[in-house]
Parts: structure tokens; C-alpha cells; sequence
């Protein structure tokens, strides 16, 4: 059997409200009572965890994931022993360094050599240790130059970088870090990444906090997912994140489709150019025109013919516009409008555009497009839609009302993906990318 270097049992957190009245209660009332919180009622505190149970076998990486305020930075300063569990145990063997509030200890108004000394020793290590990894701690941090400086002269991303460096250097057997990771440029962010890979060739235990899901999937033996302060899932990790991003991207379609068609107040009153023909300047959303012909309902669709407002790249989406003439009309264009969020145009085309003739519309009519094979590198995408004569005389003109999601692992850049393939010859060598399946949004019901 493994030796556990954490042990969670059962933990829960409970802060209490900051409330004007009676905000603060006596020394005595919380020996009576046994606690602080015995006598609050449930709106004046808060639950950040409750009944969250795990084991982190010594020597093993843990990351913890989930959304802003699922618990898991209140996870880790347990751990850390900064804070105590309200109900619960929470066990953690070993010497402890955490990276949560880098350079928390610092004093602004002493040098950056004296903050070394100050901070290490508070982090557990002797002044002999400190004074023998001095100078590795300062190059690492890569602040030669100013470790005689007052700290307050510091910038941020040198205040954390020594603080990273303080810490790391510690030599702990269980490491805890919460998203400390961009503290610097790339290069630096690299050397901790490697620093980091060094602790877990050496055996040491790591709990990793991060959003950063493809450096869990990367690094992590086991992964919990918190959610709303509750274990929601935990095990392999790319099982966990599949799951994990699968249930973001829920939360992300019910916000667009609570926004769908709603138009924002003061639409434009300049008349813009047809889809197929805009510009970006001055991209407002709204609605205008006529309503000769009246578009009464847009509705965005997946494969299976289902409204859907969060896609992944290479799917079909298909642009369904429910229209109506309350007279016969005879002259009659159909555009779609395809924009980035900051409004600069991807695609657009109309049926006049595409030379068809219009015949005659008459009562109620379906308008389909359909985009069979969604290019779109990650992001939120506005959609246009529009009825106007061919003249670009506008009967009804949606502006922006609408919008979908692309999710994707690739984080490439840009807004259009080709169709492409690497390949290589000659002297070089490069192994193949691990299969990564894009985010399931079906519902498998």
C-alpha cells in the first residue's frame, strides 16, 4: 500500500458573511459556543468546501481544477495549514513549501537580500541553508542587479519571480501551487515548468491548482474537479478535464441562448452595407428596416438538427432564418453576416450574391444555410442576418444579435483553420501528437 502524502476526509470550510449588523461577535460567545459560526444563521455564512474527500499517494502530481470560487484555492490553503477545516480532516506529511501568495512575507521597505533570509527561514530552512543557496535562488530569479534594492522598487513580475524563487528552493516533499505560473516572460515561465518537472523526477509530491487544462493533462497522475465547493469528479485526468469541458461549454450555451436575438437599446440609425459587402466601421448591433418581410425567428443547429450555440471546429452549423411576407414581394435578397466578438468580418454572402433569382415570397418560408464544415479557430463569433430588396433596401436587418461559441484543444491563432498536414524528411525526428478527440458537446441521452 502507498504512502498517502495527503489524506482529506470529509472536509468542509465555512467563512462567516461580513455583515453590518452585528458583525462582530465576543471572545466568550465563541468559547460558550464552541465556534464563531455556532450561532450564525445560514445567510450570514458561506460554505467554500464542503464534504470533499481525496488521497494524494506520496511522490504522485494532483492537480485540482474547476471554475473561480469552486473551493480550490480555500483547498489548497488548507493544506497549507494557513487556514483549518470547519468539519473534517485534512492530513498533509511532510515539509510543506506553497506557491499561492508569492512573496506574501516580503517587507517592502528592506532589500531583496534581506527578504531572501527573512522568507526562508519562515519557509523552514535554517540561515546556513539559506546563506548556501543564496546565490541560486537570486540567479534563478535572475535579479543579480537589484537584490540590494528595497523590494518596494520592485515591479510585480520581479516581486514574484523572487518569491517563486524563495520558495522552490526550499526543497519541500510536497509542493502546493495555485496558478503562480505567469510570473514572468515565457522564458521564465519555462524555467519554472522545468523547475517543477525536477521535483517530480525526484519524487516529491505536487497538488497543482491551475485553469491551465492542457498542463494537467501533461503533468497530473489524478485530478479532482471542484464544483460549487463539492467534489463533482476526480480520477484520470483527460477523462476528468473531457468532463470537465464538456460541462463549461453547458454553462457557456444556456448564456448565449439566454441572449439570443436580444437586441441592445439605441440600434444604429445609419443603414449599413448587405451581408457580403460590410466593413468593420462602426459595427453596432441592432435591428432595422420595413418589416416588409419580417425575419421571425433565427435559430442556430448542429448535425442532428438541434439549437446549439457552442460548436467545435469541423462541425456543421446550419443558420435557419423562420421568415414571413405579409404580402406577396418579388424582389427579395437573404444575407448572412459572419463577424469576430470586436467586429471584424469573416464571411459573408447573400442569395444575390450567389445569383439566385427570386421568384415570389408569399406568407411564411424557411431560409437555410448551411456551413458543413466550421473552420473557425477558438472563439465567439457575431452573426448577421438580413431581408432586403436587391437594391440592399432593407425590409428586416438583425445586426450582432446573435452569437455561437467555437471550442477547441488546438489553441491556434487567428480565425480561419485550413485543412492541413505536417510532414518531414531528412535529419529530424519528432514523435507523433497524442490523439486529442475535440470537446463533446452531444448529449448522449
Amino acid at each position: 500500500m502507498s504512502v498517502l502524502a495527503v489524506e482529506a476526509r470529509d472536509v468542509a470550510k465555512v467563512y462567516r458573511r461580513f455583515l453590518h449588523k452585528n458583525q462582530f461577535r465576543t471572545l466568550k460567545s465563541a468559547l460558550v459556543s464552541g465556534s464563531l459560526l455556532a450561532d450564525l444563521s445560514p445567510g450570514e455564512t458561506f460554505t467554500a468546501l464542503e464534504g470533499v474527500s481525496f488521497e494524494v499517494p506520496a511522490g504522485s502530481t494532483f492537480g485540482v481544477i474547476g471554475e473561480n470560487g469552486s473551493g480550490k484555492s480555500t483547498l489548497l490553503k488548507l493544506m497549507a495549514g494557513i487556514t483549518r477545516p470547519t468539519r473534517g480532516t485534512l492530513t498533509v506529511r511532510g515539509r510543506i513549501s506553497a506557491l499561492i501568495e508569492l512573496g506574501a512575507g516580503f517587507h517592502p521597505e528592506i532589500s531583496g537580500r534581506e527578504n531572501v533570509a527573512i522568507n526562508g527561514i519562515m519557509l523552514g530552512l535554517t540561515r546556513r541553508q539559506v546563506e548556501e543557496r543564496f546565490d541560486e535562488i537570486v540567479a534563478f530569479a535572475e535579479l543579480e542587479r537589484f537584490i540590494d534594492a528595497p523590494v518596494k522598487t520592485y515591479s510585480s513580475g520581479m516581486y514574484a519571480r523572487l518569491g517563486f524563487a524563495v520558495a522552490i528552493h526550499v526543497d519541500p516533499e510536497v509542493l502546493l501551487i495555485d496558478e503562480v505560473l505567469a510570473v514572468g516572460d515565457e522564458a521564465f515561465t519555462r524555467k519554472c515548468l522545468d523547475k517543477i518537472g525536477e521535483f517530480r523526477r525526484r519524487g516529491k509530491t505536487i497538488v497543482l491548482v491551475t485553469h491551465s487544462l492542457g498542463l494537467v493533462e501533461k503533468m497530473c497522475d489524478d485530478v479532482l474537479w471542484l464544483r460549487q465547493g463539492r467534489k463533482a469528479d476526480q480520477g484520470d485526468p483527460k477523462r476528468v478535464v473531457d468532463a470537465y469541458l464538456t460541462y463549461v461549454a453547458g454553462g457557456e450555451e444556456a448564456l448565449l441562448a439566454l441572449d439570443h436575438g436580444k437586441a441592445p437599446e439605441g440600434a444604429p440609425e445609419e443603414v449599413p452595407s448587405a451581408p457580403g459587402e460590410e466593413t468593420t466601421q462602426g459595427y453596432r448591433e441592432g435591428r432595422w428596416g420595413g418589416r416588409e418581410v419580417e425575419i421571425t425567428q433565427v435559430r442556430l443547429l448542429d448535425d442532428r438538427d438541434r439549437p446549439r450555440h457552442v460548436y467545435t471546429p469541423g462541425e456543421r452549423l446550419t443558420i435557419a432564418l423562420d421568415v414571413r411576407a405579409a404580402q406577396p414581394v418579388e424582389d427579395f435578397v437573404f444575407g448572412i453576416g459572419l463577424f469576430t466578438a470586436d467586429g471584424v468580418s469573416v464571411y459573408g454572402t447573400n442569395t444575390h450574391l450567389e445569383e439566385f433569382e427570386a421568384g415570389r415570397l408569399d406568407g411564411p418560408a424557411e431560409v437555410r444555410l448551411a456551413l458543413d464544415d466550421l473552420r473557425l479557430v477558438e472563439g465567439t463569433y457575431l452573426l448577421d442576418v438580413a431581408a432586403h430588396r436587391r437594391d440592399g433596401t432593407p425590409y428586416d436587418y438583425h445586426r450582432g444579435l446573435y452569437s455561437f461559441r467555437v471550442k477547441s484543444r488546438i489553441k491556434d491563432v487567428g480565425v480561419y483553420r485550413p485543412a492541413h498536414r505536417w510532414s518531414f524528411a531528412g535529419g529530424i525526428r519528432l514523435s507523433e501528437p497524442r490523439p486529442r478527440p475535440e470537446i463533446d458537446l452531444h448529449d448522449d441521452e
